[in-house]
């Protein structure tokens, strides 16, 4: 097993979330409607990966760019308070903290975001000696982050090279043109899209077929699949395993959280049906409070499900 002083190296978008709860419908019209409550909590599905990461017990290193604002000061402060070192975070006065504003509808939400500096990460801040201080190195919102996408796969090669392994949880395309995954999935140890994703990037409408379809590029798919649980393939078989029942008060950041768990496992170096259940209880139990981290559990709390 590689030795590193972090497990995890996060490359990642910074961003807090403003989660309106409520049963609406924005209307049109300046027609003011009221909601149950409002909360500005972490976001980004990179800082949620991290702080579920930490919260299981891993190391993790944190690499992006924030503003020079509040709520670049708000993500960094809570960042730190939960153990996520941010020292090769780089904050600017040239450009704003991008935000999201979610509409939380229980089971179902409506996301607006701003981008802010969520593009402004490159490459060439990715350092070798800043990959040889990890064992894995994990991106999020591929389709956000724009200064990575060219690098990406190059990126992901030198951490292999080094000795990491890696991961890649792409979320939804905006533009829906799902460009350039192909590239990065050839040096990616671990896929961990939704199964929306996962059948938009192979182009296979069953989520299924779809993982065995993008297995052939990366070397291990764990694909979500919402009240339906997860499956994974590797080395040409599948798994699948059932959700937790739970009741969910709010879903935000549930993938990011499975992604964590998965990774534990990964790291621990746990057979792939261990690490799909570990990883979807890490996702339901994450769903129990307002906010993606608030919930989020700790190894011994998550390992009672497994």
């Amino acid at each position: 097993m590689r030795t590193a002083p972090f497990d995890i190296l996060v490359a990642g978008e910074i961003n807090p979330d403003l989660i309106l709860s409520g049963d609406v419908v924005p209307v049109f019209g300046q027609v003011e409607q009221l909601v149950g409550d409002a909360r500005l909590e972490v976001g980004s599905s990179s800082v949620i990966f991290a702080c579920g990461a930490v919260r299981l017990g891993l190391q993790v290193v944190f690499a992006g760019v924030c503003g020079d604002d509040l709520f670049g000061q708000f993500m960094l402060r809570e960042m730190q308070g939960r153990g996520v070192d941010v020292s090769h975070v780089r904050t600017t006065a040239s450009q704003r903290t991008g935000l999201t504003v979610i509409l939380n509808r229980g089971g179902d939400r409506a996301i607006l975001t701003f981008p802010g500096t969520m593009g402004a990460l490159r490459t060439e801040s990715i350092t070798p000696d800043l990959l040889r201080s990890a064992r894995h190195v994990h991106l999020s919102s591929y389709f956000l982050q724009t200064g990575l996408q060219s690098g990406l796969p190059d990126l992901f090669a030198r951490a292999r090279e080094l000795g990491l392994t890696t991961s890649l949880d792409t979320n939804w395309d905006p533009a829906e043109s799902w460009h350039g995954v192909s590239e990065v999935l050839d040096h990616t140890t671990i896929f961990l899209p939704n199964a929306a994703e996962a059948c938009a990037i192979s182009g296979v409408a069953d989520p299924g077929a779809a993982a065995a379809s993008l297995a052939t590029r990366a070397q291990i798919v764990a694909v979500k699949l919402g009240a339906d649980g997860a499956l994974g393939t590797h080395r040409g078989r599948t798994v699948r395993v059932p959700a937790l029942s739970v009741h969910p008060v709010d879903t935000v950041g549930a993938g990011d959280s499975f992604d964590a768990g998965f990774v534990y496992g990964h790291l621990r170096g746990w057979q792939l049906e261990k690490s799909l259940r570990f990883a979807a209880a890490c996702g339901a139990l994450s769903t129990q409070r307002t906010g993606g981290i608030s919930a989020q559990p700790t190894l011994e709390e998550a390992l009672r499900y497994i």
